[in-house]
């Protein structure tokens, strides 16, 4: 079973590079976390309300949780996504939230769509680069034939 954690910005493209992780891995059992980065407010306030904050889930449209529900689907290897966010902007902070949760690998960067959702979004490519875990590199000639499956193809299917 592996962790694997995808920075992204919650855009259905992201989701294509799922077919070609499980074709290059398709023993292997997957958790995937579908993650952005937040820089952490200076505001006492904000930082109160942390744990309770839900205002950046409003980032992720249906078409997002629609389109990983038929991953799911339609990839068995798939055993759980998650959508979560991480706040601060430090090393040690990155690696203790890599830490909690078992993350194993992360999805290389060129395979993700990372444009920032507000001011406060981190870049996470030097966190990823000096973390010190693995970064799966998906092989490129099969890129082209990456798809999300449509609702449609999944109901004929079954």
């Amino acid at each position: 079973m592996k962790n694997i954690l995808i920075p992204t910005d919650f855009n259905v493209s992201t989701l294509a590079c799922i077919e070609n992780l499980c074709e290059q891995y398709e023993n292997t059992r997957f958790h995937l976390i579908f993650i952005h980065l937040f820089k952490i407010s200076d505001s006492i306030t904000e930082l109160l309300m942390l744990s309770r904050r839900n205002r950046e889930y409003d980032y992720v449209n249906d078409d997002f949780y629609q389109a990983c529900e038929r991953i799911k689907s339609a990839y068995p290897q798939v055993e759980s996504i998650k959508v979560d966010f991480f706040y601060g902007s430090t090393l040690s902070m990155f690696r203790n939230y890599m830490e909690a949760h078992d993350v194993d690998a992360v999805l290389d960067l060129k395979h993700c769509s990372l444009k920032p959702l507000n001011k406060m979004s981190v870049n996470p490519e030097g966190l990823i680069q000096k973390c010190g875990l693995k970064v799966l590199h998906l092989q490129a000639e099969r890129k082209a034939q990456i798809r999300v499956p449509a609702q449609e193809q999944l109901q004929e299917a079954v």
